[in-house]
């Protein structure tokens, strides 16, 4: 049975998430991250494994909360299925390298400052808001599998859904705010799922750190989270199309910027 205040805080974190996802792409996890490492940490979890489950089981939420963002996005037509064919192959593989690889092998603490390290780079270049060079386009498909490859990659290490990487990216050649952040959440699905796959092959061995514990998953605040997250998500998205995209930015690089103070202050903790 789940202590009534776990549930308490697993479900407003899930609320949270999924409206985030819906609003800015990201799929939630640069929001659970930091947060569920406070509730596995307040639970008597040794810092640097807090870090790497609360990474691991962030992650698994957004197969969920993915699916049901990029539904809402779809429907308006905002989608950029022929980026999410480019790309995709290359955050397969870049997923599997992270969460099955590097992710075993990194101490949480550095796990935590890699994390508030990129996170604080996106949100940098949010606030910036170049205008990026009108010829500038994306680029071939070889090249959009590289760089799927390292958005995969990143996004194993931090348990977010790449938006931090592939929003910027996307805006920087010249994709629409709101179509980047729609091709952002549908990109969030093969992102979670490679590196799911890649958290429980590396941690299958592991002793369990909590009742409910896999590995590096937390399964009940996966199934919590993932609940939550999926009804709320919708919604986000139909916030994010009535919005102009100053105010998206804006919105983005704030939320950013909180998150990755947190993890930095972890990192250093750990």
């Amino acid at each position: 049975m789940i202590d009534p205040l776990l549930l308490v805080e697993l479900l407003a974190l899930g609320l949270v998430a999924g409206f985030l996802a819906g609003l800015l792409g990201i799929g939630g996890g640069m929001l659970m991250v930091p947060w569920l490492t406070w509730i596995l940490s307040q639970r008597g979890v040794d810092a640097g494994m807090a870090v790497k489950m609360a990474i691991a089981t962030s992650m698994a939420t957004i197969m969920f909360t993915s699916l049901s963002s990029v539904r809402a996005h779809h429907k308006r037509g905002a989608v950029r299925w022929d980026l999410v064919r480019g790309l995709a192959p290359g955050i397969l593989l870049g997923g599997l390298i992270g969460g099955a690889g590097i992710f075993a092998l990194l101490k949480g603490r550095s796990l935590a400052l890699v994390f508030a390290a990129f996170v604080g780079f996106s949100a940098f270049q949010m606030l910036r808001n170049k205008k990026p060079k009108p010829s500038r386009e994306m680029p071939g498909t070889l090249a959009q599998i590289g760089v799927g490859t390292g958005i995969g990659t990143l996004s194993g290490l931090v348990g977010a859904g790449g938006g931090f990487v592939s929003v910027p990216f996307m805006t920087w050649c010249n994709v629409a705010m709101h179509q980047a952040v729609a091709t952002s959440a549908a990109l969030g699905f093969p992102i979670a799922l490679a590196n799911t796959v890649g958290y429980v092959v590396s941690g299958w061995r592991l002793p369990s750190a909590l009742p409910g514990a896999f590995g590096y998953l937390y399964l009940p605040a996966l199934l919590v989270i993932a609940s939550a997250s999926v009804s709320m998500a919708p919604l986000g998205a139909r916030a994010a199309h009535a919005m102009n995209v100053q105010q998206l930015k804006r919105a983005f690089a704030g939320l950013l910027i909180l998150l990755a103070s947190y993890m930095l202050y972890k990192g250093l903790q750990a």
